[in-house]
């Protein structure tokens, strides 16, 4: 504790830089770094090394071995690499390996070595080879920056929705640039190259050149060039030595230094940390390291390793064979505190804290000092997050006591950041261990990246028991946590394929069972692509919703059984999918006898092809024999497909054929009716004109009586057997309708109406002609009288009639119709006549 401060160092007045070891690395290379190509991912990702041996002419027949480790050096996988020779290296964002070939090839793969895809960046690119590539990041994804044999660049801002971008030709270029990076602007992937001594920025329309302000006099070459983490600043290192620093815009100069050596740098990167009170930039040579900001003196350390050095949001990692290590700034709290004589309230109250466990006096001393200036409020919060800042469990709990030791003395503090910073601290204890090997810091890489994506990052690295327990600790919600942790669990178990698919199905079903979020279609569809369909199948037993089960059904030409699942459903437009699929899927023979077996399915069938597929309907119906259904069906075609008379008549007659073989004489004589209907009513239009096609025996027959063919309409009646009851209904209303009241009462007299009297009377009402109806009343029947004179209005006659026949509803009746004044005596007569029925 009393040397905390022996590793700081300042540069300039404003900040200290420390750099403390991460890991003691323990993965036994054969290589050195320098005959390798190195990945390393950032916010605390693996580390992929290949071997160059097409560097080396003499060992270019030597294969090279893939390598992937944790940042702690622990293997995650190595394969032989049998494709061609690879220029550049890269992490993409979901920490997948680009491998960049000579030819544009890119290959992709696994944390664990598995071959994900390829791509390729294009035809130009392949003629003309790769000279070097770059594999950066942006708010949109991972992207990839070619350098060609020709000198010209192509890129791909996301290599997850690939889309090639050729830039614009660089004038009088004819060797490759000195440097080169790539920038994002404005939400544009851009290029800045060297050429000499001029600068140059490409974006997708034009080539321009771009001078840096204030840079020194004498610049000949620029030799090395890096872009801050977040690209907003930019470093250039010149032939002159000079190191110019500035906005990546190009606009601003921030500060030069002149680091008074000039051979090029193995390596340049940014170390600033947001809202840094020192912008620095880490330089590194063969054996040197140099931290240089605005500040005259620089820090220098002594590499005793080839070291390869890992921009980050917050600092820079440093690994070598041996050791893996963190430079960064000194956060503003841990220097408040830790500083030579520093009179910080968080610097007190740690010393008061170490006080009272010594029992000293000198505690409540310290204590009163912070409260007689009314800071101990803050120095508990710098204490809570200088335990944030620091990688040492025991600097935590040490900074987390005193935070704790303070907090008694405060009457409100409010306990969330305390519990928070123990829960996050724990968090990331656990993953920094060496075993684990992801070694992030709190205060930017862990809040930065969020804990839904460190949990997925554990689960790539299939440590499913530790990103459980973070979930049940942290208490994150099950579908967010627990259950999608479990179902990525599943979908690693169901690739081991030296276990039976019975096992890994009662496993999975065990440890998964009923857990809300888990969906074992997708488990059955990472299992189906791994070419294991039983398990598949089996997987999609646990599956309660059919909507999930039978498209992967489908997909894995497994029909039938698809089609069982979704007549078990009930979802019709499920079992509408796997119809259509079938259809299209078997031959039609086949097709039929499949839904011979489901009498459900035909039945949907059926109806689908009632209104989208005729013909198919009939031949369903020929198939099962079933002559009535056909029938149906042709008189429907008869009418929907036919125009000309001849086609509908044998449509009829073949339905009437259909009829008898199904036994249904009614139908069949019905049918031949129609026929014969048909051939009559185009008779008729070609004697007599008008329309009667198509019109109902009962519409014919009215139409010629309308039209004043009587006896027409009679013989028609006769050959159809209308019964006279109907065919007087028919000529009395289509007499009224005429208003031909004179062949109206003619017809009434033709002969006893056997539809009586009364229908004359309301037809003539109906018409408003009261006169034709009081003709008709006389001839009513007796029990239909008084109805027949209310309806004329002659209220009066019909209540004599009512007392005559002293039928008390028809007084009643007769009483209802009796409103005005002048139906007052009428009223009296019946209220006299019920009078004396009931003396009586």
């Amino acid at each position: 504790m009393d040397c905390y401060t022996a590793n700081w160092n300042p540069l300039g007045d404003s900040a200290f830089y420390r750099k403390y070891e991460l890991y003691s690395m323990d993965w036994d290379l054969k290589e050195e770094l320098r005959d390798c190509l190195v990945a390393a991912a950032p916010y605390g990702g693996p580390i992929a090394l290949l071997r160059n041996p097409w560097r080396k002419e003499k060992a270019a027949s030597v294969r090279p071995v893939l390598e992937i480790y944790s940042a702690s050096g622990m293997p995650l996988a190595s394969l032989l690499w049998k494709s061609g020779p690879v220029v550049s290296l890269g992490w993409s964002a979901e920490e997948e390996l680009l491998c960049v070939q000579e030819d544009g090839v890119v290959l992709v793969y696994g944390l664990h070595g598995d071959f994900r895809r390829h791509f390729s960046m294009g035809n130009e690119v392949l003629q003309n080879r790769v000279l070097d590539a770059r594999i950066f990041h942006t708010e949109f994804g991972s992207g990839v920056a070619i350098l060609t044999g020709a000198h010209r660049f192509t890129l791909s801002a996301n290599v997850g929705d690939l889309k090639l971008r050729r830039m614009p030709e660089v004038p009088g270029l004819q060797s490759a640039p000195s440097c080169w990076t790539t920038l994002c602007q404005d939400r544009v992937a851009h290029i800045l190259l060297a050429v000499g001594p001029d600068l140059y920025l490409l974006d997708h329309a034009a080539c321009s050149s771009v001078t840096p302000p204030g840079l020194a006099p004498g610049v000949s070459s620029f030799l090395q060039m890096a872009v801050s983490f977040t690209y907003r600043h930019l470093a250039l290192f010149t032939d002159t030595g000079y190191i110019w620093m500035g906005t990546a815009s190009l606009k601003e100069k921030l500060c030069e230094f002149n680091c008074n050596i000039r051979a090029p740098p193995k390596q340049m990167v940014w170390c600033s940390r947001p809202r840094s009170k020192e912008r620095a930039v880490v330089v590194a040579w063969e054996r040197r390291l140099m931290v240089v900001g605005d500040a005259p003196e620089s820090i220098q350390f002594v590499l005793d390793e080839d070291s390869y050095l890992v921009p980050e949001l917050d600092g820079v990692r440093i690994f070598s064979r041996s050791t893996h290590e963190f430079l960064h700034e000194v956060p503003v709290a841990s220097e408040e505190i830790f500083k030579i004589a520093s009179m910080a309230p968080g610097a007190l109250l740690l010393e008061a804290q170490k006080e009272y466990e010594k029992e000293s006096q000198k505690a409540d001393e310290y204590l009163r000092e912070i409260q007689e200036l009314g800071q101990l409020t803050q120095a508990v919060q710098q204490c809570i997050e200088a335990a944030g800042h620091e990688h040492r469990p025991d600097m935590q709990k040490s900074l987390l006591r005193a935070a704790s030791f303070g907090k008694c003395f405060l009457d409100r503090f409010p306990p969330d950041s305390f519990v928070r910073m123990c829960q996050d601290l724990r968090v990331l204890n656990a993953v920094r261990d060496y075993h684990i090997g992801i070694p992030l810091t709190y205060s930017h890489r862990y809040k930065q990246l969020t804990i839904q994506v460190l949990l997925d990052r554990l689960v790539l690295r299939r440590l499913y028991p530790l990103a459980i327990q973070i979930c049940e600790y942290l208490r994150l919600p099950e579908v967010q946590g627990v259950s999608r942790i479990l179902a990525h669990w599943a979908c690693y178990k169901v690739q081991q394929k030296d276990v039976s698919d019975e096992d890994v199905a009662r496993a999975i079903n065990q440890k998964l069972g009923d857990t809300p979020g888990v969906s074992y279609s997708d488990i059955a569809a990472r299992a189906y692509g791994c070419g294991r369909t039983e398990l598949a199948i089996k997987l999609l037993e646990y599956e309660p919703r059919s909507g999930e089960q039978v498209p992967l059904l489908l997909k894995m030409k497994r029909s039938k059984l698809a089609l069982s699942k979704a007549i078990e459903s009930g979802d019709t437009d499920l079992v509408f999918t796997v119809l259509l699929h079938l259809k299209n899927e078997l031959n039609r023979g086949d097709f039929f006898m499949t839904l011979r077996n489901q009498p459900m399915a035909l039945s949907l069938y059926r109806q689908f092809c009632k209104y989208q597929e005729l013909e198919t309907l009939k031949d369903l119906y020929n198939q099962d024999d079933n002559h009535q259904e056909l029938g149906s069906f042709h008189i429907r075609a008869s009418y929907a497909a036919e125009e000309r008379i001849e086609g509908r008549v044998a449509a009829l007659q073949t339905a009437a054929d259909a009829f008898y073989k199904a036994k249904n004489e009614f139908a069949a004589k019905a049918t031949e009716d129609q026929m014969r209907l048909l051939r009559l009513q185009r008779r008729l239009e070609d004697e007599l004109g008008g329309r009667f096609l198509d019109l109902s025996l009962h519409d014919t027959v009215t139409t010629l009586i309308l039209g004043g063919h009587n006896k027409r309409a009679e013989q028609l009646a006769r050959d159809f057997r209308i019964p006279d009851k109907r065919l007087w209904w028919l000529k009395l209303t289509a007499l009224a309708d005429l208003e031909d009241w004179e062949e109206l009462e003619k017809f009434s007299k033709s002969k006893k109406s056997p539809i009586g009297y009364l229908p004359f009377v309301e037809i003539c009402m109906k018409q408003h002609n009261k006169y034709e109806a009081k003709k008709y009343t006389s001839r009513v029947g007796p029990e239909q009288k008084v109805k027949a004179l209310l309806l004329v209005g002659d209220v009066a006659q019909a209540a004599d009639v009512a007392i005559e026949h002293r039928n008390e509803a028809e007084l009643s009746l007769v009483l209802s119709h009796c409103t005005g004044a002048t139906d007052g005596a009428t009223a009296d007569k019946i209220q006299r006549a019920r009078a004396q029925a009931q003396k009586k």
